[in-house]
């Protein structure tokens, strides 16, 4: 028996969740058809085919019919946004189409062929100008012939116009959406044109067909956010032959291992190690970060970064289909397609607005001839105005598309949030706990004092600690040895290494058990360290972290280290603070280090925590409120995910795109508080949108019933909420995180 097949087409012409709902509702109707995933950023439908059932040309047809574009991809491969991209991109054509409606409300969606040109151009375009043209021919005869002649010309520009829009209704139908726009404009301008208002039901279509144009132009410009990421990729690399001259190839050309020379203001085609030579890389268009880093051998780069000044080469070290840019690109399209749960609340209200305004529509038809006295034309031509205004059309696009927005704004930023639940959610948090190592502080600690025990010398301590931390990635461990090769130290070989989690690491050294350890563990293994307890109390006084280090239990130095708060961290600190929310620091060091480090940074600290520990910390302090932690993304997996939303800072890239909820690409403490302060713009520009879409809804049923507005204020209350709603989330696309612009004037 013939395995489920899991398929892959691009689908073009989707621009808002409604698109979303109505492709997945349509294909799901096919037989052996299950799993269906719509990726609306990416344009990509996914589902898994039973043998013997559905053919794949069969979904084609199926989306085709509701107008949009659709070719297969093959397993693995995304849409293209540039070809620099290597295969994860769009090809975003700015001819997005509208789908509105939680049944499915879907527009005149652009023929593929229109792909690259101007709006003005477009089907859509035409149609907009043919109808115009008839609507004001009709209005220039009508000033000199009898109204029942032009009537005949506002009938064929109405006709004009309902024959593709008629088309998309029955294909709605067909397909699982009876209650589309286009059902209920169709029915409202072919019942004008019924009770003779045919003058209303030809600026009822045009209005709407203005609508979807302006639609159109303004959903293009959505995706601009991730269409600027593709293009910090360059179109060519140099890459070197074995005998060390240039070749130029396409990026997605290169693979792990290829040797790229990148040349003064070259953009770097990949990401990479620097294997010869040194350079100031600007690597503000991805981080965010907007003052250059030296980079030498042996530095990691990124895709997408800018070479300040020296040449040098690159080794490859990842392909370009998952590179960082194109890893963001992912990521940031994915997120869409992570609802937030006002968007979930909207789209459950919208499921019962349309069938209710309905309701509304019918009574109103049926009900006013009987109660108050009208007669059943203008009954009806109320009824048919109330039915444009059923489909909620802007309330449905107003979460996501200020969504879409947010989560673009801030991937061009250096601040990426997967998907919508994450970024709703960190405007509402109330605390923000902290992990030290690495995130308040620059995570490269260095040895400040070696304080050795009656009957040993500094080199013998610093031999033991580094025999037994050799193979360990941990900074204090790193930073050790880093002390014993500066000070040209021998160091042992240590066998039977172990760690001792939140504690210590141990291994047989000469015949020795040796552990480096906190001050804590050395106590719980009964070491007496005499006249070394009171050094220790004054270097924990000053901030520092101590290892002691025993062999056999028994004192044979301290070592203390140091690691710098991160050059911002007072500054993110206190950003935090004055947002409102309350800052945590969780650490591991004794209660007067992390008292210390905390008091210089202004803000608490629980300290002495081991990885569960800060788990179960976590957990304390969701009861005062939603918390965010930030953390390396390595070590503080657990607190990470214990936390409303997790944050890793972008000290190591892998880190901050795969782990937690969100990431700061720049690796600045005051990313936080933009992530912040970008969830509360983007959440505001929700409610901003929702009001406007209701409350132009409900003005214009209110008017329409009074008798004060028609039809065609009816259709701007649909399309023209939409068109306001729209650009009002494409507002955000010019969110400037306000911190960093204020530290960059402090700079300049």
């Amino acid at each position: 028996m013939a395995a489920e097949s899991r398929l892959q087409w691009r689908v073009g012409g989707m621009d808002c969740a409604a698109c979303v709902a109505k492709v997945t509702k349509a294909v799901e109707r096919l037989p052996g058809v299950s799993a269906v995933e719509v990726n609306l950023m990416a344009e990509r439908l996914s589902l898994t085919l039973a043998p013997g059932t559905t053919p794949p040309d069969g979904v084609e047809r199926q989306v085709a019919a509701l107008g949009y574009s659709v070719a297969p991809l093959q397993a693995g491969q995304g849409p293209r946004h540039a070809e620099a991209v290597g295969g994860h991109g769009h090809d975003h054509d700015h001819r997005h189409d509208h789908d509105h409606g939680p049944a499915g409300h879907g527009h005149d969606h652009d023929d593929p062929a229109e792909a690259g040109l101007p709006w003005w151009r477009t089907g859509k375009a035409r149609l907009v100008w043919v109808l115009g043209a008839l609507v004001l021919g009709a209005y220039a005869l009508s000033l000199a012939l009898p109204q029942r002649l032009t009537d005949a010309v506002f009938l064929i520009a109405t006709l004009v116009a309902l024959v593709p829009f008629g088309c998309r209704a029955v294909a709605l139908a067909r397909a699982g959406s009876p209650f589309s726009i286009e059902t209920l404009m169709c029915t409202a301008a072919i019942g004008a044109a019924v009770i003779g208002a045919a003058e209303e039901a030809a600026v009822v279509v045009l209005l709407f067909a203005v609508g979807e144009l302006l639609e159109t132009v303004a959903a293009g410009r959505a995706r601009d956010g991730i269409r600027a990421l593709a293009e910090l990729m360059p179109r060519t690399a140099l890459r070197l032959r074995a005998d060390g001259t240039p070749e130029e190839v396409k990026p997605e050309a290169l693979a792990p291992g290829d040797l790229v020379l990148v040349r003064p203001g070259d953009r770097v085609p990949c990401d990479g190690v620097i294997a010869e030579g040194s350079s100031a890389i600007d690597e503000s268009p991805v981080t965010g970060e907007s003052i250059p880093v030296a980079r030498g051998p042996g530095d990691a780069v990124v895709a997408g970064s800018i070479n300040a000044d020296g040449a040098f080469r690159v080794r490859v070290t990842r392909a370009a289909a998952d590179n960082t840019i194109a890893r963001i690109i992912r990521m940031v399209e994915d997120a869409t397609a992570s609802r937030a749960p006002t968007q979930r609340f909207i789209e459950r209200f919208a499921a019962w607005w349309t069938p209710g305004a309905m309701a509304v529509a019918l009574l109103a038809i049926l009900l006013p001839p009987f109660l108050l006295g009208w007669d059943w034309w203008t009954s009806l031509y109320r009824g048919l105005a109330v039915l444009l205004i059923a489909c909620p059309c802007a309330l449905v696009i107003s979460v996501p598309a200020a969504m879409a927005s947010g989560l673009s704004a801030g991937a061009r930023r250096g601040l990426l949030v997967k998907g919508g639940a994450a970024l709703e959610a960190m405007g509402a948090a109330r605390i923000v706990a902290f992990d030290k190592t690495g995130t308040l502080t620059a995570g490269n600690p260095r040895v400040t004092d070696i304080l050795p025990a009656p009957g040993h010398a500094a080199e013998d301590v610093l031999a033991d600690a580094a025999a037994v931390e050799q193979g360990s990635a941990h900074p204090l461990a790193r930073a050790i040895l880093a002390e014993a090769a500066a000070r040209g130290v021998a160091v042992p070989t240590a066998t039977k290494q172990a760690a001792i989690p939140g504690r210590a690491v141990a291994g047989s050294v000469a015949g020795r058990r040796v552990s480096v350890g906190s001050p804590r563990h050395a106590a719980e293994q009964g070491a007496a360290l005499g006249d070394l307890a009171a050094a220790i109390g004054s270097l924990e006084e000053a901030g520092k972290t101590i290892a002691v280090v025993l062999a056999d239990r028994q004192p044979v130095g301290v070592i203390a280290l140091r690691d710098e708060p991160r050059a911002d961290a007072v500054q993110g600190v206190a950003a935090l603070t004055a947002l409102g929310l309350r800052p945590v620091m969780l650490t591991g060091d004794n209660g007067r280090t992390g008292g210390a480090i905390a008091a210089a940074l202004g803000l608490e600290a629980r300290t002495e925590l081991l990885p569960e520990e800060k788990q179960r910390e976590i957990a304390a302090l969701r009861k005062a409120g939603p918390v965010i932690m930030v953390g390396d993304g390595i070590n503080d997996a657990p607190a990470l995910a214990a936390a409303d939303v997790g944050v890793a800072m972008g000290g190591g890239t892998d880190v901050a795109l795969e782990t937690a909820d969100a990431a700061v690409l720049k690796d600045r403490v005051t990313g936080v508080a933009e992530l912040v302060a970008l969830s509360r713009a983007t959440m505001s520009n929700v409610k901003q949108n929702v009001a406007v879409a209701v409350g132009l809804k409900g003005l214009f049923l209110v008017t329409t019933m009074a008798g004060v507005t028609g039809l065609w204020p009816a259709i701007l209350a649909d399309t023209g909420a939409t068109v306001l709603v729209t650009l009002n989330a494409l507002r955000l696309l010019g969110w400037r995180p306000v911190i960093a612009a204020a530290a960059g004037d402090r700079r300049s």
